[in-house]
């Protein structure tokens, strides 16, 4: 099996949890390639809806390299601008939102928005919400990916930017007055997070080949539910890094990038 990157372990995992037969929003990089991974190996009627407004092109001239990208909206079966997709959301149309994130609490709400309790003058400030507030709120299952750092993974965030079990109470969405179940899956390069139904915690699920879950738990600032049967995660083979370094991403444009440490 050849080496691989954090980013090509992010998207082959992210591909795996992605099914067949569903439809997923998607965001830009790497839940994109993770998607057309899976369309070409074991999903091949999953469904991309866009933020600017396209559902299921069909992606003959490569991977679009934003959710605007005109090759998002090629032999598509629906075009109808930013509000006709989180329209399709609100309808339930959407199995997956897959989202990034800077920070998230124990109960899968993330924060995309500042890094420092100061709105006015954070010590970050990122690129904000997106679609991803209105994502994690619509669609029935919330996928997002980070770095798994204890800067990101906090007790309390800085900023709600996407909603996820609020306080961990068993009617919180639906007093907040959103749909879907909320969070489903957290991805990392060396691990794989869920949430437990009745807590509505963190919960890891799968560690790294090498790593254990004790390492896994240093890294977290909050206390995870660490269950008796955590698996290792699945490598991707040598025909996985192919299609997604010579089929998918060919030019690098996100699988090249390096984790700033």
């Amino acid at each position: 099996m050849s080496e691989y990157t954090p980013f090509e372990m992010i998207a082959y995992t992210g591909s795996r949890i992605l099914e067949d037969e569903k439809i997923v929003f998607v965001g830009t990089g790497l839940p994109i390639i993770a998607a057309m991974h899976a369309q070409l190996t074991h999903a091949p009627n999953l469904y991309m809806i866009y933020e600017a407004g396209s559902l299921a092109p069909i992606l003959e001239m490569g991977m679009p390299l934003s959710v605007g990208d005109t090759r998002a909206a090629r032999k598509a079966c629906y075009l109808k601008g930013l509000c006709g997709a989180f329209e399709l959301t609100q309808r339930g149309c959407a199995d997956f939102a897959f989202i990034g994130g800077a920070q998230v609490d124990m109960y899968g709400n993330i924060c995309s928005t500042i890094e420092g309790h100061n709105y006015d003058k954070p010590g970050i400030r990122f690129p904000g919400s997106g679609g991803a507030g209105a994502m994690a709120a619509n669609c029935e299952k919330t996928i997002a990916i980070m770095a798994l750092e204890k800067r990101r993974f906090v007790k309390k965030l800085d900023f709600v930017t996407s909603i996820g079990f609020g306080d961990g109470s068993p009617d919180y969405r639906e007093k907040a007055g959103v749909l879907g179940s909320g969070p489903y899956r957290i991805i990392t390069n060396q691990a794989l997070f869920g949430f437990d139904e009745e807590t509505k915690r963190m919960k890891l699920l799968e560690v790294k080949p090498g790593r254990t879950p004790a390492e896994i738990q240093e890294l977290v600032d909050f206390e995870l539910i660490i269950p008796p049967d955590v698996k290792d995660m699945v490598e991707p083979t040598d025909e996985d890094l192919r299609l997604l370094r010579d089929v998918i991403d060919a030019e690098g444009y996100f699988l090249k990038r390096v984790i700033k440490k």
